[in-house]
């Protein structure tokens, strides 16, 4: 990634600093204002479930009022109030609330994802799971942590992956129909673990599974998750193998072998 190596280490670090404070914050904030019965609406009228709650407006207003403090002329781009346009270099991507049917229901692996992009590559990213008490981030281009009740752990994919052995989780969220699911009966077979939201993706940086493939994402849902993916040595792409930034339908591998034959079975889909 050439534009991360324009940034200087420090100059990432102090991002991260600032994700790091913005996590506590915010799970201070959900446990503050926002833990208490909910409605949820559907935003897309008719067409189908795609639910919004006033938590996820709550903590999207709350997240860009704290980057418009300490960084006022950055680019932000939100899932719920869209895109404040700046000539900075500097985008802030949002999702405050990944995983809202998660929330919705009760599971608590729902998290706040808070990337920054610097010339359109996500360079810093930072998943904070309120109700895991968890929160995971990177400091530079090859390091990523947890923090887990105030404990600090470096993230490293499972090196020792191999095809054969492969833990994969996936979920298609009704985007593949049937038909085309009897088409990849060699990745459904692969698809033994379940797939969480953003979690399945922080617990591939952990090395608890080996691949994760999810489709229809958008930036927001992504942008946030790359750099700490990429800082624990693993590797993200679409399904047609490009630069998994440009979101859609994505697969993260633990190393280029998994990767390969993953997107090789996904071929008749494409």
């Amino acid at each position: 990634m050439h534009a991360m190596d324009k940034l200087s280490t420090k100059n990432i670090r102090f991002f991260a600093n600032f994700l790091s404070i913005l996590a506590k914050d915010m799970t201070r904030f959900y446990y503050q204002r926002l833990n208490k019965p909910f409605k949820a609406m559907n935003k897309s009228r008719g067409k189908g479930y795609d639910p919004v709650t006033k938590a996820d407006r709550a903590f999207e207003k709350f997240i860009r009022s704290k980057i418009k403090k300490k960084f006022p002329t950055h680019e932000i781009i939100g899932e719920e109030f869209g895109h404040k346009k700046s000539k900075s270099d500097f985008t802030w991507v949002i999702d405050p609330i990944d995983g809202t049917r998660s929330f919705i229901v009760g599971n608590p692996t729902w998290s706040n994802l808070v990337g920054l992009n610097y010339k359109g590559n996500p360079i810093v990213g930072l998943a904070n799971f309120p109700k895991l008490n968890k929160y995971y981030f990177n400091t530079s281009k090859n390091n990523s942590y947890v923090v887990e009740n105030g404990k600090k752990r470096k993230l490293s994919v499972n090196k020792k992956a191999t095809f054969k052995t492969a833990k994969v989780a996936g979920a298609f969220h009704g985007w593949l129909s049937l038909k085309k699911q009897s088409k990849i009966p060699r990745v459904l077979k692969l698809m033994q673990f379940p797939c969480f939201d953003a979690l399945s993706y922080v617990h591939f940086c952990e090395g608890k599974i080996d691949a994760v493939m999810q489709c229809q994402n958008k930036i927001w849902d992504l942008h946030a998750i790359i750099p700490i993916v990429s800082a624990a040595g693993g590797i993200a792409s679409t399904w047609n193998n490009k630069d998994a930034k440009y979101a859609g339908n994505v697969l993260f591998s633990a190393n280029k072998s998994i990767h390969k034959k993953i997107l090789k079975f996904l071929k008749p889909v494409l």
